[in-house]
């Protein structure tokens, strides 16, 4: 790796102080760790307290958006809100309630990405709930339990839902011992539109789905080109990476100041330095920045390009500390999440690859479906999960499940990426251990999403402690719609 990816002298001399241990690893695809030595345990996060009732009202709805400018043709999305960039924040142990009012032309639900929840609360249609018919509405309720960034989103015809802007992001507070000295959203997504009119265009193609998915052509961090954000200059700020697209995969890193990973998908990792780290959609990344000095910047950049592309640029603002202090960022309050027994745990394995020839698609009873029936439902079938592919049925007739575990036991899944791309597999209800793989030197860490590079073995293991039936598949959303996606039962 160039010395360019190092981003600066503190990086380059690979300096990097965690509990008075060096903690230095190239984390991408393909990466290798140059030194890493055990770092301190993170300490255990305090009671929260008195939990309170967050109540909020979503109304999903058609409205316009400037994606192109202000002197530009609007484009037709889909909201929550008449603010796009719909924000929800709580703190852990507490509750919330949303009520959803569904104005749009067509059944929606709302999945609630990475929140380990009751299964009645998931949001999948004919899986966990009725899907919510136009005019009508459902109440989610539920406690959160953990910490972090997460995001929500429909799950159903999510390729068009997500594709006009059907997204939120859900903050969950009570991680950090001392807040950072500012707190900063990077939104990364892409549209699909015409930039002569700002129709939309094909949300899905066969020629995509059927590789890496169906590119944007605009992106935008946020609702616009990359934004400037001002923060205080010389001191450390939080800034959570969402990658809320339905097919881009990015590979992160920061250009012109020291940066560290400090939480993945919203569980918090011992901080280490951010080289570059990729994302595929779905996944969350929180970073700690030494803020540049006064009017100087830094960039985040994906470096998933011919050249950085800037996503975001950092402007320090108002006077830098007296007093400089190496870069160490204070880390937050350890995940609570119940460990797997890996010594008693069952492996399981699965097998992501493709198919060439869906199955017939017919109805318990026996009765041949109408192809266009359900929104839930995609006429093509290119991938798959251990040989069955989902859903050539659409969610009213789910097939068997991939796997029946058992309430209470540990498992680790051996996840295999047989096909030449790459699969960000999502699942549903419960937080894991990403423990290993045969090509990619991560940190072992707590995720909701792993991505499976070309040809991967990974392993990934957790306690199987929340009963339902859970949702298991590629958050490539033109791959999950076209057969990478099934469940798991916990029961």
């Amino acid at each position: 790796m160039s010395a360019s990816r190092l981003q600066g002298p503190a990086l380059l001399r690979r300096r990097f102080l965690v509990g008075g241990a060096a903690s230095v690893a190239l984390l991408s695809a393909g990466g290798s760790v140059a030194e890493r030595r055990p770092p301190r345990p993170l300490a255990a996060a305090p009671d929260p307290g008195t939990p309170a009732t967050h109540r909020a009202h979503l109304v999903a709805a058609p409205r316009p958006l400037k994606l192109l400018g202000p002197g530009a043709p609007a484009t037709p999305g889909w909201t929550y809100g008449d603010d796009p960039l719909t924000v929800i924040r709580a703190r852990r142990g507490d509750t919330l309630e949303v009520r959803l009012e569904n104005r749009l032309p067509e059944f929606t639900s709302i999945h609630w990405h990475g929140i380990r929840l009751p299964i009645a609360m998931d949001g999948v249609p004919y899986i966990t709930q009725p899907p919510v018919q136009p005019g009508e509405g459902f109440d989610y309720r539920f406690a959160l339990p953990d910490t972090g960034t997460f995001f929500f989103h429909p799950h159903c015809n999510t390729v068009e839902q997500v594709g006009r802007g059907l997204a939120g992001v859900l903050i969950v507070d009570g991680d950090a011992p001392a807040p950072y000295a500012a707190d900063v959203l990077c939104l990364l997504r892409d549209w699909r539109i015409d930039e002569a009119t700002g129709a939309f265009l094909d949300f899905q193609t066969a020629a995509g789905a059927a590789k890496a998915g169906t590119f944007g052509t605009l992106r935008t961090t946020g609702l616009g080109p990359a934004p400037t954000v001002a923060v205080p200059a010389g001191r450390d700020v939080r800034v959570r990476i969402l990658n809320l697209d339905v097919t881009r995969v990015s590979q992160v890193g920061v250009i012109g100041a020291e940066a560290a990973v400090i939480a993945i998908d919203g569980n918090a990792v011992a901080p280490f330095p951010l080289i570059e780290w990729r994302m595929g959609p779905a996944m969350r990344l929180d970073v700690a920045v030494r803020a540049p000095g006064p009017g100087a910047t830094a960039s985040i950049v994906d470096y998933f390009a011919k050249e950085p592309v800037v996503l975001m640029t950092l402007v320090g603002e108002g006077a830098a500390p007296e007093t400089a202090t190496d870069f160490d960022p204070a880390p937050l309050y350890a995940p609570a999440m119940p460990e797997p027994d890996l010594r008693n745990a069952e492996t399981l394995p699965f097998v992501f690859g493709s198919t060439a020839v869906a199955g017939t698609v017919r109805a318990p009873n026996g009765q041949v479906i109408d192809l266009g029936a359900s929104l839930c439902l995609n006429t093509d079938s290119f991938w798959a999960i251990n040989k069955q592919s989902w859903p050539e049925r659409g969610h009213e007739f789910p097939p068997a499940p991939l796997a029946e575990l058992q309430l209470g036991r540990s498992y680790v899944f051996e996840l295999q990426n047989v096909t030449p791309h790459m699969h960000p597999i999502h699942l549903h209800g419960h937080t894991f251990k990403v423990l290993d793989s045969n090509k990619v030197d991560r940190p072992v860490h707590w995720a909701d999403t792993v991505l499976l590079t070309p040809k991967e073995r990974a392993r990934i293991a957790f306690v199987a402690d929340n009963p339902g039936r859970w949702m298991f598949h590629c958050h490539i959303i033109e791959h999950q719609d076209t057969g990478m996606m099934g469940y798991v039962t916990v029961a």
